[in-house]
């Protein structure tokens, strides 16, 4: 009982710090910065990598053909090798929307060697973005197959980088949470994500620290040349992460932050839905070290799950000290999980339910180390990809 008062009182520890130090129980950063109107509106090429999308194509396409932008603007939907008529389904969304955005949909076929399907993809629309014939956009829009984006989600993105100078804005985009399973997993997914990568961290001037939302990213052409990306970035299973890196490693400014007008119309309905969409890229994000893993699974054990065994322990025991110092970190625990849970609109009572996610997230971040050293790690719709070091 003496160890579990020692581990308590170190989760307690923790979670003062996170509550007061880093102010988690009343900050939720999702406003874009500071913006005004542009003097000029820079054009802008929407580059959509996709995957068999046809399930998905119809709720997001329409909205980026859709969008509200004074500029010049383009989408360019790349085919990655798709089997389900994705290709033919953009177009005839296209002409289903005449007095939209123009729509190019293009067919590059597999992969090169050390290239994923995504920055394959991306790869291919960049280069007729900047190729097409035209003048080279001043932006570039990566946004997923799988999101829809408010009519003013361009004109926002582009007014709060050009107003802040920046030279790449991420939004992570609001994921659907409607079954059960989504209800408790979804939300604590971008927590986590927070906690590993703090938006605030990130978005100071002279940040050390970087990341991006994949699923909605705005990158200045000029950066993305002087970033080398996506080449520099080919073989990256979290191509998100690793182009924010290329971007501030090579002088851009970034910044990233939740998003209120770009929503995920994926549906992840099972909790083996959601369990594969964690488990193809928690190891990978451990840079498939075992020293990590083992770290990452202590630490979650030990601020996650300790608290409310401390709790029920101390009870079950009468150690009243064990008891108050489980109970005390639980409720700061939950007090830090409630500013995400009123972002996705689900109610205060899952807040205490978050050492059981955490539990699942630990679960799934053993599977996937596992399945990486079966040789299933990183799948994803049919493909496999191997470790950078191994490509």
């Amino acid at each position: 009982m003496g160890y579990l008062l020692v581990a308590a009182c170190a989760s307690l520890v923790v979670w003062l710090w996170l509550t007061l130090g880093q102010g988690m129980f009343w900050r939720t950063d999702t406003r874009l910065p500071a913006r005004h109107a542009p003097a000029r509106w820079p054009s802008v090429a929407i580059v959509v990598p996709a995957r068999d999308e046809a399930g998905v194509l119809p709720h997001s396409l329409p909205s980026l053909l859709a969008q509200d932008y004074p500029g010049e603007a383009e989408v360019v939907l790349v085919d990655d090798g798709s089997t389900d008529g994705t290709a033919g389904l953009a177009r005839r969304l296209a002409d289903a929307h005449p007095g939209g955005l123009p729509l190019t949909v293009l067919s590059p076929g597999e992969p090169g060697a050390g290239w994923t399907g995504k920055l394959w993809a991306l790869r291919h629309g960049i280069a007729h973005a900047r190729s097409g014939g035209g003048p080279v956009p001043d932006y570039l829009l990566l946004t997923d197959a799988d999101i829809s984006h408010a009519p003013d989600s361009l004109r926002e993105l582009v007014c709060a980088a050009t107003a802040a100078d920046l030279d790449l804005v991420s939004q992570m985009a609001r994921l659907r949470a409607v079954s059960v399973w989504e209800r408790l997993i979804v939300p604590a997914f971008v927590y986590f994500f927070a906690q590993l990568y703090p938006f605030r961290w990130i978005n100071r001037p002279a940040a050390r620290t970087a990341a991006a939302a994949g699923g909605c990213v705005l990158l200045r052409t000029e950066a993305a040349v002087r970033a080398g990306v996506p080449e520099s970035i080919r073989q990256a299973v979290i191509d998100d992460v690793s182009l924010a890196r290329a971007v501030q490693r090579t002088g851009g400014r970034i910044w990233l932050g939740l998003a209120e007008r770009v929503d995920s119309v994926r549906p992840y309905s099972s909790l083996g839905d959601l369990w594969r969409m964690v488990s193809r890229s928690a190891y990978a994000q451990l840079r498939h070290h075992p020293a990590l893993l083992a770290g990452t699974v202590a630490g979650l054990v030990l601020v996650y799950l300790v608290p409310p065994a401390a709790l029920l322990a101390g009870l079950a025991s009468g150690r009243p000290a064990v008891a108050w110092a489980g109970g005390l970190a639980w409720l700061l625990m939950a007090g830090t999980y409630l500013p995400m849970l009123r972002y996705y609109r689900q109610p205060a009572v899952l807040a205490p339910l978050l050492p059981l996610t955490a539990l699942l997230y630990l679960l799934m971040t053993v599977d996937s180390a596992v399945q990486h050293y079966r040789g299933r790690g990183a799948a994803w719709k049919g493909r496999t990809y191997a470790r950078p070091g191994d490509a």
